[in-house]
């Protein structure tokens, strides 16, 4: 029953993003607003991380895991999805240099990174029994594949895709908006929150991943 529960609570927080998500792309908002949104959501998921970190310390026991990293990790997606939505659509609007770089290669690096983030979410989902968004948390420690190679290589594709749109776009300011804003932000919430989690979560077996295994930046598998 606690499963089920769980799960139904999951999902709907999904039906809701997807939701909202949709809502806000369609929606005219003011440069203000835009800004806002752009900026404060990224800047908000900071302390999303560390008020997280101190629940989960609180009490570090497996049962609150579920709990906590779901509304966690929907916070996070919410923050992170409307800004990313919004900077999407507004990105012609956006004034500063312009990158010399022709659209073409911009878009085949979208597709390439598009594809790479696609992959990281088919390993985890065989490799770890998990789905990202927390629709499903990972009941398996995903060291294989992808997960070999880089202990997060979901976030790093995902980086990567955005710059490639910043290229797409030709547009400096968006590729410094993922560089300066929204990597960071990322990275402190794996940092901060999911390390933490996963090590409450799987134990010894995560922290001797974790010691073998690069974080972000991809290095060949020892041994």
């Amino acid at each position: 029953m606690k499963h089920i529960l769980e799960a139904f609570v999951r999902i709907t927080l999904f039906v809701l993003v997807i939701f909202l998500w949709s809502w806000v792309l369609n929606q005219r908002l003011s440069n203000i607003m835009d800004i806002s949104i752009i900026v404060g959501g990224i800047l908000l998921i900071f302390p999303i991380a560390w008020l997280g970190r101190k629940m989960l310390d609180k009490k570090p026991t497996t049962s609150r895991v579920a709990w906590i990293t779901t509304f966690v990790h929907y916070t996070v997606v919410i923050l992170a999805g409307v800004a990313v939505v919004r900077a999407i659509k507004t990105n012609q609007d956006w004034s500063g240099w312009l990158l010399p770089v022709p659209t073409e290669i911009g878009l085949l690096l979208v597709i390439v990174t598009g594809g790479a983030t696609l992959l990281t979410v088919i390993n985890l989902a065989v490799k770890g029994l998990g789905a990202p968004f927390a629709i499903a948390l990972s009941r398996k420690l995903a060291v294989d594949w992808l997960y070999a190679w880089t202990r997060n290589p979901m976030v790093f594709a995902v980086l990567a895709f955005g710059i490639s749109l910043g290229v797409w776009f030709q547009s400096i300011l968006f590729v410094l908006w993922v560089l300066i804003l929204f990597a960071p932000a990322l990275l402190t919430y794996v940092k901060v929150y999911e390390e933490r989690e996963l090590e409450i979560r799987f134990g010894a077996s995560y922290l001797e991943y974790k010691s073998r295994t690069p974080m972000l930046f991809p290095r060949r598998p020892r041994g």
